[in-house]
């Protein structure tokens, strides 16, 4: 391999499930594509002394620190990779950008539309510097979704008219499942409408190229009272009236959103993001209508799509299957021979490999954190349209158009 010597050292914040998949990026770039710069995992960031110490052994990376305001504030680390819940991006993004620190940012942008305003402003300022950010949507790099993309803007879809999103869990189905962080406003501000919501809003905006303008929604919570976790002795919990504490609190964000759109391109849109979707585990699907053809992807099938060419002669039209791992598809001419097909963790590492050479060349990388905030604005608009009892919404106006 010829990379060259040049050096992006990386302090990551945060290692729970997103630190462990943006480690096994960071580890795995450079070992399977010829990029202009070389990630090294200097130094990784968590509050417990202990368990930080064990992830940085675990997940390969040189030291720790306790301490995110000590990582930005060291010499020896160029981008700050921030995998933390969305109720501390904003601070340490921020004081990132204002260090001269490239930022890699996990989705949602922020838990406010306040909070992403500001990191837009300050990545837009600190471009200006040389200096790049983006936010970690990584769904547009799986190699199917960007082939989409493509089918789409080489006119094979035709007009779009159709655009239907759903992202489906069931992890939090049982009752008794704890009141964890993302279940808590205060942290994760919203629940699968910020949380998978997020990824449908910026998948379906990145393969049409078009944007949300407006929305009507429906939001509900199922189960409004969780177990408190252990050791959560600083959560509110519930008091009956004989002033007895149930080891309970209430779940203050959504377990479910559902709501219709109108995209600025003319197409008509539907979205549902759901937690409480019995034996879905991880069911992501997007389908695209157009006056000349059709797409659809599917997480669980992850290496392939549907097309539909309506162009084609009456007797053999029909869904067909595109099995998405040949070499000149996109991001796999570094993997496998075809049919050898790749799952979710390589996402990851696409992304790395995308905000690596935006960094090393002087490109702003895309989704960029103007990108993020026009989602915000949607996760807001789709908020404040629940709260009005499905009233029309209009989305407010971004810093900027969604990215190439």
């Amino acid at each position: 391999m010829s990379t060259t010597d040049k050096q992006l050292r990386v302090g990551m914040v945060g290692y729970a499930f997103m630190g462990a998949a943006h480690s096994q990026a960071w580890r795995t770039v450079n070992r399977v594509y010829d990029l202009p710069a070389r990630a090294r995992m200097a130094l990784i960031c968590g509050r417990d002394t202990g368990k930080v110490a064990e992830a940085a052994d675990r997940l390969g990376w040189e030291a720790y620190t306790t301490d995110w305001r000590d990582l930005i504030a060291r010499d020896d680390v160029d981008v700050v990779d921030v995998c933390t819940p969305g109720d501390s991006h904003a601070e340490i993004a921020l004081a990132a950008l204002a260090a001269g620190k490239h930022v890699l940012c996990e989705k949602p942008l922020a838990n406010t539309v306040s909070e992403a305003r500001a990191m837009a402003a300050a990545a837009a300022t600190a471009q200006a510097a040389g200096v790049r950010s983006m936010c970690g949507f990584n769904y547009r790099r799986v190699p199917a979704v960007t082939m989409m993309r493509q089918l789409v803007a080489d006119g094979r879809l035709g007009v779009i008219r159709h655009v239907r999103a759903t992202y489906l869990q069931d992890w939090i189905v049982d009752p008794q499942f704890p009141l964890v962080w993302r279940l808590q406003k205060d942290k994760a501000g919203s629940g699968a409408l910020g949380d998978i919501g997020a990824h449908i809003i910026d998948l379906t905006q990145y393969v049409t190229g078009q944007l949300i303008t407006g929305v009507s929604a429906v939001t509900e919570t199922f189960v409004k009272e969780r177990p408190l976790p252990a050791g959560s002795s600083g959560l509110a919990a519930t008091v009956d009236g004989d002033g007895h504490r149930p080891a309970t609190g209430p779940v203050t964000v959504d377990d479910a959103a559902v709501f219709v759109a109108r995209l600025d391109g003319g197409a008509l849109a539907t979205y549902e993001a759901s937690r409480f979707a019995t034996g879905r585990k991880n069911a992501l699907r997007v389908e695209i209508n157009g006056s000349l053809g059709s797409v659809v992807f599917d997480l669980e099938r992850l290496n392939e799509l549907e097309f539909y060419d309506a162009t084609r002669p009456a007797a053999e039209q029909g869904f067909s299957r595109i099995l998405v791992t040949e070499g000149e598809h996109p991001y796999m001419s570094a993997w496998w021979p075809p049919g050898h097909i790749i799952g979710y963790e390589h996402s990851f590492t696409h992304q790395m490999r995308d905000f690596i050479e935006a960094v090393a060349t002087g490109v702003d990388p895309a989704p960029s954190f103007a990108d993020a905030l026009q989602v915000q604005l949607v996760l807001d608009a789709v908020g404040r349209s629940a709260e009005l009892g499905s009233s029309w919404t209009d989305v407010e106006p971004a810093l900027a158009t969604v990215a190439a």
